[in-house]
């Protein structure tokens, strides 16, 4: 048997999210009462009494999903994973599950990316869109022609599965890629509550930002191999990880490919480690043979 664990990313926060382990357990307490320590403010609260509004401001969102995914695991007995992977924000719990950082160091560096990415949403209007049942080269082929036509900035931010694409960019850009996907057969294209264009162009003041972070941070080897959203294939170099991890933030999450190749290597079984069960299902609907679990 060999074991994939995936970790998820923003949109998977829940009011009350982690709070079962916190009252059930010491050993969860102390990662809580750590973390409320090196944000330097208690996200513990949030997390057990805040609104969805509250928990879906972008420096509250990351670390509490972080927090709550390293928890989850840390709570699993035996695991022994063969290979990690995290989609966007969950590549620094993979990080930390395959031993390339510390809990300390992967939670610091997620609260760099939440508060550079907040910033960079502030600088300039933006925004992403959900596309339904329109193939992948279409798609990429309406943002290209856009961007050539127009000059306003549209690119694919996250391959999720078969069928599902989001897309990123400016506002005028992504109204005219929604009509024009529509158009070409798309089922759906909606714009998503979003503060901005992750994983596109728009975030390269929060990329610039990270990486002074993540290249003052010790990478260690891992023990396993952890695929990367931006080449979709395992990475066991330190350098290259953090190098992959930087690119993350403007370049697309290609999940579909992922875990592909993921299979491909020998995955047999999959288990999500984090609150909800947004991978499980991307992953069903990527490989409907291939045994998937979640664990909260």
């Amino acid at each position: 048997m060999i074991k994939a664990y995936v970790f998820p990313g923003q949109g998977s926060q829940f009011p009350g999210m982690g709070k079962e382990h916190y009252d059930g357990n010491a050993f969860a307490r102390r990662f809580f009462d750590q973390a409320n320590e090196i944000l330097g403010f208690k996200i513990s609260d949030i997390m057990f009494t805040g609104t969805e509004d509250d928990l879906k401001q972008t420096r509250v969102t990351q670390p509490a999903i972080f927090l709550h995914s390293v928890i989850a695991y840390k709570m699993i007995d035996g695991t022994n994973p063969h290979m990690v992977a995290g989609h966007s924000l969950g590549e620094f719990t993979a990080l930390v599950v395959n031993g390339t950082l510390t809990f300390e160091d992967g939670l610091e560096l997620v609260r760099v990316r939440a508060t550079a990415m907040q910033k960079a949403c502030e600088i300039q209007p933006s925004t992403m869109a959900a596309v339904l049942a329109l193939s992948d080269q279409e798609a990429e082929q309406i943002c290209a022609s856009i961007q050539q036509e127009t000059g306003e900035i549209v690119v694919p931010a996250n391959f999720n599965c078969p069928g599902q694409l989001v897309i990123s960019g400016s506002i005028a850009g992504i109204d005219l890629a929604c009509e024009r996907m529509k158009a070409a057969g798309a089922k759906r294209a909606i714009k998503l509550p979003v503060s901005g264009a992750f994983h596109s162009p728009f975030m390269e003041p929060a990329k610039e930002e990270l990486a002074k972070a993540i290249l003052s941070t010790p990478f260690h080897k891992p023990s396993c191999p952890v695929y990367q959203n931006v080449v979709a294939r395992p990475v066991k170099d330190p350098q290259e990880i953090q190098q992959n991890l930087i690119d993350q933030l403007t370049g697309p999450v290609k999940w579909t490919q992922t875990i592909e190749n993921m299979i491909i290597d020998g995955a047999n079984s999959f288990t999500e480690v984090g609150p909800g069960k947004v991978l499980q299902g991307l992953i069903a609907k990527i490989n409907k043979t291939i045994a998937v679990e979640s664990v909260n």
